[in-house]
């Protein structure tokens, strides 16, 4: 018996990451966007910590940042719920940065996305530079959440 949780201790240490590593935080905002695009809201809510804060601000052509509002991870579910359930809403995004802390337990990562969204009205684009701020809670990596600065998209 000894042996079988000695075991499943070192199974459960080599599956979860000691550290967050570049490679990872690149493959974590790709789930995120896997789950967002597939419109699995469960999944997508379930990789992020409790305490998730997610804030929207805009950048006006003078350079200035106007704040729009910051919601909680029930907050966010259930506006991206409300969105989905009249347009179809997509993202794509491309990693520009990665930082990760020294002691390798939170990083930033700094994403130009695209949104588009398709619903009655037509189709739109939303774009931003989004800042996600990951972290390692419960032996998994996790997102505190974001904040994304929109801009005129480029024609």
């Amino acid at each position: 018996m000894r042996a079988l949780l000695a075991l499943a201790a070192v199974l459960l240490t080599a599956a979860s990451p000691a550290r967050i590593t570049d490679a990872g935080a690149r493959a974590f905002v790709a789930r995120l966007e896997r789950a967002w695009n597939a419109g699995d809201l469960a999944a997508w809510a379930s990789l992020h910590t409790a305490d998730a804060r997610f804030t929207d601000q805009t950048r006006t052509g003078k350079g200035e940042i106007v704040a729009y509002g910051t919601s909680t991870l029930a907050q966010a579910r259930t506006q991206a719920g409300r969105a989905m359930s009249k347009s179809q809403v997509r993202e794509g995004g491309q990693v520009e940065r990665v930082e990760v802390a020294p002691d390798g337990r939170s990083a930033q990562v700094t994403v130009r996305k695209v949104t588009r969204i398709v619903g009655a009205g037509g189709e739109r684009r939303s774009c931003a530079v989004s800042v996600q701020s990951l972290v390692l809670s419960g032996g998994a990596l996790r997102s505190r959440g974001r904040v994304d600065t929109l801009y005129r998209c480029p024609r």
